[in-house]
């Protein structure tokens, strides 16, 4: 009955290929949050895959539906050992994005784990269903092991967070009292580098919206009416450089955070913003005052995801009435998200482009979020991190990504510490999403240890 049991119990799981075939049954369900037609499988993945497993680890189970109709149910458990116990609550997603079947390349489908080298393919491979599957077998090894846990054990597990998280804040609030933890450890995102753990505390927020502008009913021939009709498309091209200068530095006041305190700095000082896979960072754009950690990790970046005029596929010579683009801010704490859209409002009208519309998305994203590094349970973590993995982890103050960590910390009041189990090279929300073997097997032991370490006492208080 020790640590090291407990990491050889899981390290014989990964190696003996129980591991690869339970990720396997779990990527087999098709569960596409955004298809309204796999409805029944995202209850499916719940009552047949996680469900019984979590029964047979000791845990009293409840399936709810979502109070929101565009969101999908909901599971919530306990495993309660002694009232003086710490209690860890712990997190995950059984749903994933569109498939993108078709688009994967030759010998890979969605739904089909499959395996080359170092690489297992297949929809949720990387997000979320090995993160949540890690957790739970490290669970059943320290349970194994010492025939208890040491602490008690909450977990939700939604099917609807590629849909925004529906319904998630509606079911904290009417749960609130099953909820009560001491502190979130939950998995999700990808480390910084493969090979060394990564522990981030918080994640960017985001908001998504439409820019358009519509000047007039259907378009008209550019030889007659060219020089006589304004383009909509040129117009929506001079708002959009005035949000930005040419290097993406943002210029409206109230979208520039002021939260890049000396200490998040120090926190973000020397974290690589590259390896494994991925492209070549630019060091020329974002702002150009900070390091490109900072950039991604401590600041807001704007980006315009599409834009239309015309028929981009079958372009004619023709002046169009319409112009779009679908815009994001990715923003940090310090960042008043109830003034993003109005401050954009008031930003376009004082440079002249009254006539453009914002359209909000209707898909809620998350607010952002951040815990302090130096936090008691951010130092208890990163140590037992480190006595497993022989180094210690990359410590970030929030992922440059957004997650539902603010239902976490704004609703329950929790300190939240998320330990991701994948990379950035993971294709994640792409075809050909994977999930390294060598960091899989990692990252059992990482958890395995971190679990244990929690049932030894000496955790920080509440």
């Amino acid at each position: 009955m020790t640590r090291d049991s407990a990491i050889n119990s899981v390290t014989q799981y990964f190696d003996n290929g129980t591991f690869k075939t339970e990720l396997a049954a779990l990527v087999a369900h098709p569960t596409e949050s955004q298809n309204p037609d796999a409805a029944p499988e995202l209850m499916r993945y719940l009552t047949e895959a996680i469900q019984p497993r979590l029964e047979k680890m000791g845990f009293t189970t409840e399936i709810l539906d979502n109070p929101d109709p565009r969101g999908g149910p909901l599971l919530i458990g306990e495993r309660h050992e002694a009232d003086d116990l710490p209690t860890i609550l712990t997190y995950g997603h059984g749903d994933v994005i569109r498939a993108q079947d078709g688009m994967w390349r030759e010998g890979l489908t969605p739904f089909d784990l499959v395996e080359e080298g170092d690489r297992l393919y297949g929809r949720g491979t990387a997000d979320n269903k090995v993160q949540h599957l890690i957790n739970i077998a490290a669970l059943e090894a320290v349970l194994a092991t010492r025939g208890a846990l040491g602490f008690n054990t909450r977990i939700v597990l939604e099917m609807s967070e590629e849909v925004g998280s529906s319904g998630l804040a509606d079911v904290f609030h009417s749960h609130k009292d099953r909820l009560v933890a001491d502190v979130l450890i939950a998995s999700d995102g990808p480390r910084l580098q493969p090979e060394v753990p990564t522990v981030f505390m918080g994640s960017r927020g985001g908001i998504t919206f439409d820019l358009d502008l519509k000047l007039r009913e259907g378009a008209h021939h550019s030889g007659n009416w060219g020089g006589l009709l304004a383009d909509p498309a040129m117009i929506l091209a001079h708002a959009l450089s005035t949000i930005t200068d040419r290097r993406g530095q943002i210029k409206i006041a109230e979208w520039r955070p002021d939260s890049l305190t000396d200490d998040v700095r120090a926190a973000l000082d020397g974290l690589p913003v590259t390896g494994g896979e991925g492209p070549k960072v630019d060091e020329d754009w974002g702002e150009q005052s900070l390091t490109p950690a900072e950039r991604v990790y401590g600041w807001n970046s704007f980006a315009v995801l599409a834009m239309t005029s015309g028929v981009p596929e079958a372009p004619v010579n023709a002046i169009s009435a319409s112009a779009r683009a679908t815009c994001q801010l990715r923003y940090v704490v310090g960042t008043d998200p109830e003034d993003i859209i109005p401050a954009l409002r008031r930003h376009l009208d004082a440079h002249g482009f009254e006539a453009i519309t914002i359209r909000p998305h209707d898909r809620g994203f998350f607010a952002a979020t951040r815990l302090d590094p130096k936090h008691p349970w951010v130092g208890f973590i990163t140590a037992s991190i480190e006595r497993t993995a022989g180094q210690p982890p990359h410590v970030l103050p929030n992922l440059a990504g957004s997650l539902p960590n603010d239902s976490f910390t704004d609703i329950l009041g929790l300190p939240t510490v998320w330990v991701p189990h994948s990379y950035r090279g993971c294709s994640q929300h792409a075809p050909n999403e994977h999930v390294l073997k060598s960091l899989s097997l990692d990252a059992l032991r990482v958890m395995a240890g971190l679990f244990w370490d929690l049932g030894e006492g000496g955790t920080p208080s509440s």
